[in-house]
């Protein structure tokens, strides 16, 4: 079976392979990482090579989409010096691989809330740049997401409304961290009730839906608020309607997302096809391949 194709009791989906967006792949500068991450994301692999030649040249990284059946790619950078080892030249990194290729690539930089000096600065200097997307990751940044309200992160509350204002979509990591010295329990989505109340107009993505330990925090979080959504990316396809069995329900709020090339992730065709494989309407696969992504990325 083609990628981007699929029987659900003898009916084809509306989804072609040149339609589908992957909102959360990690093309990153690998020469930042920390030596103990470096050594997580090597382990055990045998395309390691073949992933340094495509942070390289993105024109090798889009013949791999273009052979996943893939059109357009979410690519998420952002610092977490103590952690993981990027530093603030990840979202500049970037911007500068996408920016040739915009019409294919969805560029997602940070603003550290505990390191900038110029919150708001920051987050208009990475829309000057090019990033169309911010992503933070409480669990390798060390900080709450509603750490603004009781005064003790003032930042955050600078980085929010400079992305409400800008029209830039937020992409929180929810879920926990496998990486050395990542601080998971901050990864748990209900604390985002309070960014989508107090920010309304700020478009927000859950990614992993909050996976393994919180997705009913997620699923009531995308339906409580008309401006968040979630991605599926690291969740194994078939365990997806492990987690969400009533995905259907919810499937205009669902985006799909691969996660590649993080450890454990399989290649992003072997994703493609598992999750087009499952017993899902052709509307809501439609929806989390496709309608989605091109609604908040037209």
């Amino acid at each position: 079976m083609a990628a981007g194709e699929v029987t659900s009791k003898g009916a084809a989906p509306e989804v072609r392979p040149g339609e589908i967006t992957d909102i959360h792949i990690h093309i990153q500068p690998w020469d930042q990482l920390q030596p103990a991450v470096r050594e997580r994301m090597r382990h055990g692999r045998r395309d390691y090579d073949e992933i340094l030649a495509m942070i390289r040249d993105p024109a090798r990284f889009l013949d791999y989409l273009d052979a996943a059946g893939v059109m357009r790619a979410g690519i998420i950078n952002y610092p977490s010096p103590d952690i993981m080892g990027f530093s603030d030249e990840a979202s500049v990194f970037c911007a500068e691989y996408c920016n040739t290729l915009r019409e294919r690539l969805i560029a997602f930089g940070g603003v550290h809330p505990r390191f900038t000096k110029d919150a708001a600065g920051d987050v208009r200097r990475l829309a000057g740049l090019g990033i169309r997307g911010i992503k933070l990751h409480p669990p390798h940044m060390v900080f709450r997401p509603a750490a603004y309200r009781d005064g003790g992160m003032k930042s955050l509350e600078a980085i929010y409304a400079t992305c409400q204002e800008l029209g830039l979509p937020v992409m929180f990591h929810t879920g926990t961290s496998i990486f050395p010295g990542a601080r998971s329990r901050l990864g748990e989505p209900i604390e985002i009730d309070d960014v989508a109340i107090d920010f309304p107009e700020m478009k927000i993505i859950l990614a992993h839906g909050g996976r393994p330990l919180w997705p009913e925090q997620a699923i009531f979080l995308i339906r409580r608020f008309p401006n968040v959504y979630m991605d599926i990316s690291g969740i194994p396809p078939g365990r997806l309607l492990h987690y969400f069995p009533r995905l259907e329900r919810f499937a205009d709020k669902v985006l799909f997302g691969s996660d590649w090339p993080a450890p454990g992730v399989p290649s992003l065709a072997e994703i493609v096809r598992g999750v087009t494989d499952l017993p899902l309407s052709p509307e809501s696969l439609r929806l989390i391949l496709a309608g989605n992504a091109r609604r908040l990325f037209p």
